[in-house]
């Protein structure tokens, strides 16, 4: 089966043939398969945001492709906008694009956009309004009375009402509490199992990413850096922090528990930590 994403020599340049002219994509190239959980990772201007824009029709490449089960995504004007509902984009702060009167009716507005018919639009909203935890009372309620973790709910709530088949995200837990971000991160989890969707998201959180992902891509100076497991990623910690990137705070405990001498390997997820010190106890009871 091909690939449900594919990125071929893309570049993006802002401002071509100006003397503020910056290329913030430079000849990527990847593919991502159905049901995927993609984490992707990069400091400030690394071209995170620009590329999620391309994946879904936003942005025009100013050289290369991007195909949407094989077509072209800008090949036909169709195609295009078929791309914008297939592929869902939930942007940074998005709880500050709500504009309805009530949450029933924001959640409503990219079913009705693509001329569903009011049983559909109405089973879509319910929908996706359980998958991020909303009440049917909430539903009736002004959007702006919510508090700011609710509002980041109803503005997920209003990209997966589209059923996307992908769904990107843009630092969804950004400015939550870890509750708030606990519960994000599930609803997103329940939404991937329940549609056999596909979630790439873009995250400084690399605790999140390391236990959430099936696979990395690092972006660095507009190109892709590396593009791997969570775990073949982070054993390359020391280019990591060249880079100006984090990693998760295992990582870089049982780092120095090797240096120490101690016979570990590096981990990246507090599972596989538990196990690690489970395996060393053990194996001191038995020396």
């Amino acid at each position: 089966m091909a690939p449900i994403l594919q990125v071929e020599n893309l570049s993006h340049i802002y401002s071509a043939g100006t003397p503020f002219e910056h290329k913030a994509l430079d000849n990527m190239n990847f593919s991502v398969e159905r049901g995927e959980f993609i984490g992707i990772i990069g400091h400030t201007g690394s071209g995170k945001s620009t590329l999620m824009q391309h994946l879904n029709g936003l942005l025009k490449p100013t050289s290369g492709r991007v195909l949407l089960d094989g077509q072209d995504i800008w090949s036909d004007k169709k195609l295009t906008r078929q791309a914008r509902f297939r592929v869902g984009l939930v942007f940074q702060y998005p709880e500050y694009q709500l504009f309805e009167e009530t949450v029933y009716k924001d959640i409503s507005f990219g079913p009705k956009n693509m001329g569903l018919d009011a049983g559909e639009i109405d089973r879509r909203v319910r929908e996706s309004a359980g998958f991020v935890g909303l009440t049917e009372q909430q539903l009736e309620v002004s959007p702006f009375d919510l508090s700011g973790g609710q509002k980041r709910r109803v503005a997920i709530a209003g990209v997966i009402a589209m059923e996307p088949e992908v769904l990107i995200l843009d630092e969804p837990t950004a400015g939550l509490d870890p509750s708030g971000r606990d519960e994000i991160l599930a609803n997103i989890e329940s939404y991937r199992k329940s549609k056999n969707a596909t979630i790439i998201m873009v995250s400084h959180s690399m605790n999140d990413v390391a236990r959430l992902t099936d696979r990395l891509l690092v972006l660095n100076g507009s190109r892709i850096a590396m593009d791997g497991t969570p775990g073949e990623v982070f054993n390359r910690a020391w280019e990591l922090e060249e880079m100006g990137l984090d990693i998760p705070e295992v990582t870089r405990i049982f780092m120095r528990l090797k240096e120490m001498g101690l016979p570990v390997e590096p981990v990246y997820t507090m599972e596989q930590a538990v196990s690690a010190l489970k395996q060393l106890k053990g194996g001191k009871r038995h020396a």
